[in-house]
């Protein structure tokens, strides 16, 4: 099987798995035990902690432990929401389900939302979100890289409108740390979003960077863990695997980086130049280097991805966190595409442990069933190809 879908999820590393695996069994302790199995717990949290803080260019106090992006994401949101600073929020049309359901829900309690429009490049025009601030907004928050199409946002840029403004800025980061440098300092961000899974660490756990003296409201409350932002017992061993992705994604970032590029390029040049009708889509420079997102016209999306899986090739059309609801991709829809182009969609997104020889493979069998899916096709009639 080759594996093209790691923007969804990527596989644990072994050396990760080999650092949670003692705290399955001899180290049980619950780290909020003042006995010595409750300190080594602890302790081995705190360690993680400081490799999270270590990768986003934070101090270890500034890092929230949480479930994975969708409660860093919700903890931002809602938490900066409560503070009851105002009431309106302004994200953009291309977010992630886990910020745009949230922002529809303070919408039903009253907030207003603005829905930032993005151009068919997928990006933000900063400009029209200086225009959208109002003494009301309490909250401004914009994703680093889009997880269906890869366009990397100005961050930096919108982080300083926020900040003239005296407003909270979160950035869900999800996709973009471990592709790209990442420097919360440098962005200027208040929030930011990390989930293990993306990184090839575990699922279930993540983490939400918070600027010191920026106020959240906790979502949890209980025992007072984590700061007393977010009570219950701690995950330790997954939160220890984070903290050993986070290291070793910080290690060999440029590796990473360089490996990541030369697949999407040599994926992209030879699919552009072997199968007409496609495009790429996205920002041809800003984007996250793992991403090749492609509009095959004639083709439906859905119908591609089956093919592929029968040839033993994992792919998707967009975001995997729906519970298997396939839709019309909001993304494109936002970026100004047509039917025929959202339903023709694909993303592929490769991982450390792609090969070229796994790309070329792809491409061979992309040609044949974008050949064999076209030669059905409602749109047959539209196109020459």
């Amino acid at each position: 099987m080759i594996y093209l879908d790691n923007a969804a999820s990527t596989p644990v590393h072994q050396k990760v798995i080999d650092e949670m695996i003692p705290y399955f069994g001899e180290q049980y302790g619950n780290p909020s035990s003042i006995h010595k199995y409750g300190r080594t717990a602890n302790v081995a949290i705190q360690g993680a902690r400081k490799r999270i803080a270590e990768l986003i260019g934070a101090e270890p106090r500034e890092i929230l432990l949480t479930s994975g992006g969708t409660e860093s994401n919700n903890t931002a949101i809602y938490g900066t929401a409560m503070q009851g600073k105002g009431r309106h929020v302004i994200t953009s049309a291309i977010e992630h389900d886990a910020v745009l359901e949230p922002c529809r829900r303070l919408e039903r309690e009253g907030f207003r939302v603005t829905y930032l429009p993005v151009d068919r490049q997928g990006l933000v025009d900063v400009e029209e979100l200086r225009r959208q601030v109002s003494p009301e907004t309490c909250l401004v928050t914009i994703m680093l890289a889009n997880n269906e199409v890869g366009t990397v946002q100005p961050v930096s840029e919108i982080a300083k409108i926020a900040r003239e403004h005296k407003i909270p800025f979160h950035t869900d980061a999800v996709q973009a740390v471990g592709k790209i440098p990442v420097s919360v300092r440098d962005l200027g961000v208040d929030m930011l979003s990390v989930s293990s899974h993306k990184i090839n660490g575990p699922k279930g756990v993540g983490a939400l960077y918070i600027r010191t003296g920026v106020q959240v409201s906790p979502m949890m409350l209980g025992g007072g863990q984590e700061g007393g932002l977010r009570s219950g017992t701690e995950n330790v061993a997954s939160i220890v695997g984070f903290g050993a992705a986070c290291n070793m994604a910080r290690e060999n970032l440029d590796q990473n980086m360089a490996h990541f590029r030369r697949l999407t390029s040599l994926l992209a040049s030879r699919v552009l130049a072997e199968i007409p009708g496609t495009t790429l889509n996205g920002h041809p420079e800003k984007r996250i280097p793992n991403n090749a997102h492609f509009t095959f016209l004639g083709v439906n999306g859905e119908d591609l991805i089956i093919k592929l899986d029968e040839n033993k090739i994992a792919a998707s059309t967009g975001s995997a966190c729906s519970v298997r609801i396939q839709k019309a991709s909001h993304v494109l829809k936002a970026m100004g595409f047509d039917h025929e182009q959202v339903s023709g969609s694909l993303r592929l997104t490769v991982g450390t442990a792609n090969t070229e020889e796994e790309i070329g493979q792809t491409v061979d069998v992309l040609k044949k069933v974008v050949a064999e899916l076209r030669a059905v096709s409602p749109y047959k009639g539209k196109h020459n190809f």
